[in-house]
């Protein structure tokens, strides 16, 4: 009777864990619903064909076309100015006068002078034709004939004397009226009218700059000396010139040419000094004053191009979240990742050489969380677009 009992609650303990076996893989053992993965909002933007300038960026320095420092070449009292600091000049005109009394003396006195050695040189000259008269009479011994001839000879010399120190005592006077060499803008008056001047003075009387044109002195690395002179060899090479700051969003301050590049490299910098020629017709560029330049070396045709943001780099090198459409019975395209090369890269374009074709539509915003494979919702941009270059 007890095993009989023993059997059956045996059998009731196998039947009930068979129950409960059955009720888990009948209720717990059904797989969980597994959620979908959230879309990753994304901006896009579509590879397109355009003709990208390559540009050179350099700091630059601006300097005067022509500066001159105004020297007087005579010694006196600066009696008069006749401009003012800060004034723009045209060449020879009159920027100052040196008291010309002293001078207009000396010319006085040296046309005196002439005047007394002319009348001398009129006797002498009279003296050796008599004295040459008379000793083809001999009336008169060849000495004294020679010696009236070269009496005449000292006076003609004396009267070229006077005249060369004539012409001396009025170039010194016309030095007393003290002209502009150039035409251009007056700097700070470093003396004033009652000193006394001389050829020596240590920063002459004012300086003048030309700024209009006005040039800019920069240097760029050897390495680019062979772009430069491909450059030249189809004309004249285009200047742009840019407020100090990031060259490819900075204020443009005017466009020029390329007029010089130096004839040595640098050895110590290993640098090339340029220099370009701008109109400057807002008087924007002043002299000392730092700029950027872009020189343009090239213009690459109907190259593929997008913006700077699409670009990621990996271990692989470069690459763009390029956007898969969505399927069929997908809601949302696919980001996949697409090696590409590029050409050339400015502050706002990308050239593609190869892995793009025109109208591919990459990722600009929101690739931070992207990997290979995953769902993108496009959202409008949220930044502006970068600056036309």
């Amino acid at each position: 009777m007890v095993v009989k009992r023993r059997r059956l609650i045996g059998f009731l303990a196998l039947a009930f864990l068979t129950l409960i076996v059955i009720l888990r893989l009948i209720y717990g053992g059904k797989p969980k619903e597994v959620r979908a993965e959230a879309p990753i909002p994304v901006t896009i933007t579509s590879v397109i064909t355009k003709n990208v300038p390559v540009y050179l960026n350099a700091l630059g320095t601006v300097v005067p076309y022509r500066t001159v420092t105004v020297q007087p070449m005579i010694t006196g009292p600066l009696a008069k100015v006749f401009f003012h600091e800060g004034q723009f000049v045209h060449k020879d005109q009159l920027l100052a006068e040196i008291d010309p009394a002293p001078y207009q003396a000396a010319l006085a006195q040296a046309q005196a002078k002439l005047a007394q050695d002319q009348a001398s040189l009129a006797n002498a000259r009279l003296q050796a034709r008599q004295y040459a008269s008379l000793v083809k009479q001999n009336y008169t011994s060849k000495q004294q004939a020679a010696n009236a001839a070269a009496t005449e000879l000292e006076g003609q010399a004396q009267v070229e004397q006077d005249e060369a120190t004539i012409e001396t005592d009025r170039i010194n006077l016309g030095y007393t009226k003290v002209r502009a060499p150039i035409a251009g803008r007056t700097g700070i008056l470093q003396i004033n009218a009652g000193n006394i001047v001389n050829p020596n003075l240590p920063n002459g009387i004012v300086t003048i700059n030309t700024m209009q044109p006005i040039s800019v002195q920069f240097s760029l690395p050897q390495q680019d000396l062979p772009q430069l002179q491909g450059a030249q060899v189809s004309g004249p090479v285009p200047l742009v010139v840019t407020a100090e700051g990031d060259p490819g969003s900075a204020k443009i301050l005017d466009h020029g040419t390329l007029s010089v590049l130096d004839n040595t490299v640098n050895s110590a910098t290993g640098t090339l000094t340029a220099k370009g020629e701008f109109p400057n017709p807002d008087l924007e560029l002043w002299p000392g004053a730092y700029v950027n330049i872009r020189v343009l070396v090239q213009t690459l045709d109907r190259a593929l191009t997008v913006p700077p943001v699409a670009i990621q780099q990996g271990p692989a090198g470069s690459f763009v979240y390029l956007i898969k459409p969505a399927t069929s019975g997908a809601k949302f395209p696919t980001a996949i990742v697409r090696p590409v090369t590029l050409g050339y890269e400015s502050e706002s374009v990308a050239v593609i050489t190869k892995g793009l074709v025109p109208g591919d539509k990459v990722i600009t915003e929101g690739g931070a969380r992207l990997r290979d494979g995953s769902k993108v919702k496009i959202v409008p941009p949220t930044t502006a677009p970068a600056p036309a270059t």
